[in-house]
């Protein structure tokens, strides 16, 4: 048989079976991410880099290290490698404009009316792009916001994600990515070689890093949350936990946003669809009742 018939041995995983539920149950229990089965090349391409940045030459020794004793920090720095996710500026469009042409004006009279600041939440900011085109449309609807304070919360589970939001800083390709060469040149400054974004922008946010597992009595109520393509990464029952406890800080009236392949049907009926929304967007109604 020549060299060039001889079947290769299939590539062995770069994580063992147990390893793999070991990880999966931690990821679970500390940040809500369920992979399931057959993810295990999730794990092989984004947590070598985590033992390795710890001194570790194997996934296996990396799961040992967790097995053996508590380690907050590494437990942390694993689901933050698994849980950093895509984003873009104005990502999907329709959500933004919907924001912008009615939710943002009618709150906004809702607010002045009732002398109250008008409180919105990304809950799941990633690095920074989610909030920071809320924060431009803010901007673009001065006149309309007129009176009106605006509180603008931005939460990520990773630590590392979160801090490069508060940057504000980004690469040539992520600017493109749903920035027009109009908005790029009003609200961004090069610098170094990287778009950061304007101060005044960047002043309008609240960072902080938060895990959507915890409580959230501190965070007070809000007239808009987006948590939008982080609730798909989550199994039903934390789904449904995670959805209904946000519903009770929404206020009456309150809008609430879910990525583009999400929906709340099945989850919860503590929110209402808009039916005429063009994107996954729910209202808690006045006579919701509170989650609790």
């Amino acid at each position: 048989m020549s060299a060039q018939h001889v079947p290769r041995k299939p590539e062995q995983p770069l994580i063992d079976s147990n390893d793999y539920l070991f990880l999966t149950a931690l990821l679970r229990e500390r940040s809500g991410l369920a992979l399931g089965a057959g993810k295990e090349y999730l794990i092989e391409s984004r947590l070598p880099a985590v033992a390795k940045a710890y001194g570790l030459r194997t996934l296996g020794e990396l799961v040992r290290l967790l097995r053996d004793s508590p380690h907050d920090e590494l437990e942390k720095a694993v689901c933050d490698a698994m849980t950093t996710g895509e984003t873009l500026f104005f990502r999907d469009g329709a959500p933004f404009e919907l924001l912008r042409a009615e939710i943002l004006p009618a709150l906004a009279e809702r607010c002045r009316d009732e002398r109250r600041a008008l409180r919105i939440w990304s809950a799941a900011a990633a690095t920074g792009q989610e909030p920071y085109s809320v924060a431009i449309l803010i901007d673009q609807l001065a006149s309309v916001l007129q009176g009106v304070r605006v509180e603008l919360l931005a939460t990520d589970f990773s630590t590392a994600a979160i801090n490069r939001a508060r940057r504000g800083a980004y690469s040539e390709l992520e600017v493109q990515r749903g920035l027009t060469p109009e908005l790029l040149a009003t609200y961004f400054e090069m610098r170094d070689n990287t778009y950061t974004i304007a101060n005044t922008l960047r002043r309008r946010v609240i960072f902080g890093e938060f895990n959507l597992l915890d409580s959230y009595a501190a965070l007070g109520t809000f007239d808009v949350i987006l948590c939008r393509n982080v609730l798909l990464y989550f199994d039903a029952p934390t789904k449904k936990d995670v959805m209904e406890r946000m519903a009770s800080i929404l206020n009456p009236g309150g809008y609430f946003f879910l990525g583009s392949t999400e929906t709340s049907f099945g989850v919860t009926d503590r929110l209402t669809r808009v039916s005429a929304a063009p994107t996954p967007v729910h209202i808690r109604t006045e006579l919701m009742t509170s989650a609790g």
